[in-house]
């Protein structure tokens, strides 16, 4: 599960971070290229960052639960109960998304080691 959950946290962290990490990365567009592969699972990427973090409750795991609400709101509609509140959440957290993005592609690649 530790493997699965590093391996979220890195897909997670390229997809939040990519402003960021396209302003490192030059003109090879290398984070891109990812992000390209990666924008399909967003949704499943989203769910397994929220899912592992509760099981894995730790200080990593805020990081990735809050990563995963970020990818998932844009499936907040389907879930009327909560959209409102989810949706303030996701809001509150925006202006952060780079950050969490990296900090969720540190923590997974030092989670592998």
């Amino acid at each position: 599960m530790g493997l699965l959950f590093a391996i979220a946290n890195i897909s997670g962290g390229i997809l939040l971070g990519l402003a960021t990490l396209d302003k490192w990365d030059g003109d090879s567009n290398f984070f891109n290229k990812i992000a390209g592969v990666l924008a399909p699972f967003q949704t499943a990427i989203g769910l397994a960052l929220v899912i592992l973090g509760i099981l894995n409750f730790k200080l990593i795991a805020i990081v990735s639960i809050l990563g995963g609400i970020l990818l998932l709101t844009h499936v907040f509609g389907k879930v009327p109960t909560l959209e409102t509140n989810l949706r303030k959440l996701s809001a509150a957290l925006m202006p952060f998304k780079a950050i969490i993005g990296i900090a969720l592609l540190v923590l997974g690649v030092l989670a592998l080691f």
